[in-house]
């Protein structure tokens, strides 16, 4: 029996997701960011959260090898940031208003909530890597509706 990675995907899109940028800071020492909805909390004592990255991304390296990264959750307002920064070589920051960390990784200016991790451990998962941080701070906003991912389309949901 032969199986269907494409059918496969479709399925995992009905579950609906929400969306991330993660930000480091590259060989160089500017920031990079990549599009995410693989994000997830793992624990809270110690404060942990996880996400994935496809091995093959051109920025696997650079997140991999990080001392740490911010993790930014996206508003409904996100869209075009988000879809920029999913594609393969665009991550540069340039014109996203940014906000300076603690840890260096900036934060998305207008993210519903940001969390400053230490890089703790990367995992393999098949074709993609399972970086697990360390939540040093974080800080949200009490207003605004989330970007939401689903069957392979952007969403939001309403604010309550």
């Amino acid at each position: 029996m032969s199986f269907d990675t494409r059918a496969f995907r479709q399925a995992l899109g009905s579950f609906p997701t929400g969306v991330a940028v993660i930000t480091a800071l590259g060989a160089s020492g500017r920031p990079l960011g990549v599009t995410v909805n693989s994000f997830t909390s793992v624990s809270l004592e110690p404060p942990m959260v996880l996400w994935c990255l496809d091995k093959k991304s051109d920025r696997y390296a650079p997140f991999t090898k990080s001392d740490g990264f911010t993790i930014s959750v996206l508003g409904a307002a996100h869209e075009a940031v988000s879809a920029r920064l999913a594609k393969p070589g665009s991550h540069s920051l340039e014109d996203i208003p940014l906000i300076e960390t603690e840890l260096g990784p900036p934060a998305l200016a207008d993210a519903l909530a940001f969390f400053e991790c230490a890089n703790e451990a990367v995992y393999e998962g098949g074709d993609h890597g399972i970086l697990v941080g360390r939540v040093l701070r974080f800080a949200r906003r009490d207003a605004g509706a989330p970007l939401v991912y689903f069957r392979g389309r952007y969403g939001a949901l309403a604010e309550t």
